[in-house]
């Protein structure tokens, strides 16, 4: 029986619709699970100082995330892994990984210890607004949150296994798990630690992503053997890895910094300011995740074996394939959700201490977000494309130019 239920989760998806059809379905699930932890939230606190700085304790994990934990991100290293287990070398893709986790595990580490000692004098950056009682919350929040990056980074690697062997289901259910982990600590654990339990459910969500996907990759084409003092095998592959990731990495960076740039300003503003943009911002993430996000993941491995194969015009088909039904099916899915906006948002976050005004700013600002879906779906398809073929330069170059105008037109406006 156990054999069996192993066997069903680490199955491989045949096709892309398949495979995107999964990573569609459980990502609806993983969203509307996404809401169920937003509304517990908003019922406790509404729109406020408390839900202000539980938000703003993401800030600096969310930064170290993107500039570190993802460094190494399965879009980069997928191409090389693959390139070796179609060759028939899985001595080279197991050296690979292995070397990936020993560099990941010591700069990760190093950082966290970092952030740990510094994080008063960086914290009085990114919400300069709270007054000295919520900036020492913020600063245990954050802290704690510090293990959330090293969990997901380490999942993000084992990720490469899993969706190289094209076995989706695991890579979908992390989300899932993770906001599982989220809502737990909603209900046990904040009666008992206060703000302290929701950023422990954080952590536990983050450990779930990582396990969940652990059994197959240990299953997998390649063993796992950490060793402290093993010599780095293929120096000039590695660094041709990190080179690669440096623009991706720089360039996620930059969005998370015009974020934190925004929480800053935010933090001036009227109470729940913080709460509200980060509600209106994970609503229209329910159709970027059902949407950009699935047909973009789904068709990534496909594109990694016709480019290393050379087949450029079935990659340029594929790719156009993906953006035609990103687009069919996000332009009539936004359009309604625009035009329901209020009742949308009241229906899904209207309990407990969340009013009618917290509710009326909140459909605004989802509004807002939500004219952008289809395009925002387009480029997390695009630039896997430009993965695929190992050019991260343009994303990078676009996307900072991008993040800049954030951060101009935020202060403006």
């Amino acid at each position: 029986m156990v054999e069996r239920i192993l066997n069903f989760f680490q199955r491989e998806s045949s096709s892309l619709h398949e495979a995107a059809f999964l990573l569609g379905s459980l990502a609806l699930v993983s969203q509307i699970l996404a809401l169920i932890r937003d509304r517990l939230l908003a019922a406790s606190f509404g729109a406020g100082l408390e839900l202000d700085t539980y938000y703003a304790a993401f800030r600096v994990p969310d930064l170290l995330y993107v500039s570190l934990a993802s460094f190494m991100s399965v879009t980069v290293v997928l191409p090389f892994f693959t390139k070796h287990l179609e060759r028939g070398d899985r001595a080279s893709a197991e050296h690979l990984m292995n070397d990936l986790f020993r560099i990941f595990l010591g700069l990760m580490l190093t950082a966290i210890v970092i952030l740990y000692w510094f994080m008063p004098q960086i914290l009085a950056w990114v919400a300069p607004g709270f007054d000295p009682a919520h900036q020492l919350e913020l600063l245990k929040l954050s802290r704690i949150l510090l293990l959330s990056p090293l969990l997901l980074g380490l999942s993000n690697l084992v990720a490469t296994v899993t969706q190289s062997s094209r076995k989706f289901l695991l890579y979908a259910l992390s989300p899932v798990l993770y906001n599982l982990g989220i809502i737990a600590g909603i209900i046990f654990l904040y009666p008992v630690l206060g703000l302290a339990g929701l950023t422990w459910g954080v952590v536990i969500g983050a450990f779930a992503h990582l396990a969940i996907q652990w059994p197959a990759f240990r299953r997998g084409p390649v063993s796992f053997r950490l060793r402290r003092r093993a010599p780095i095998t293929n120096r000039a592959e590695w660094r041709t890895v990190l080179l690669l990731s440096l623009p991706r990495t720089l360039t996620l960076s930059a969005h998370q910094l015009s974020i934190v740039v925004l929480v800053a300003l935010a933090s001036y503003l009227a109470a729940g300011s913080i709460a509200v943009f980060n509600f209106a911002y994970n609503l229209q993430a329910v159709l970027l995740s059902i949407i950009g996000v699935s047909y973009s993941v789904a068709t990534f491995p496909a594109l990694v074996r016709l480019f290393t194969n050379g087949n450029q015009k079935q990659f340029v088909e594929h790719l156009g394939t993906a953006a035609r039904h990103i687009v069919f099916w996000s332009l009539p899915t936004l359009t309604l959700f625009i035009v329901l906006r209020a009742q949308i948002v009241r229906v899904i976050l209207g309990a407990g201490k969340f009013d009618w005004a917290d509710t009326r700013l909140t459909a605004a600002a989802t509004a807002i977000f939500l004219v952008s879906v289809a395009a925002q779906s387009l480029i997390l398809l695009f630039v896997r494309g430009y993965y695929a073929c190992g050019t991260t330069r343009r994303p990078l170059v676009i996307n900072t130019l991008s993040s800049v105008l954030i951060i101009i037109f935020s202060y403006s406006l």
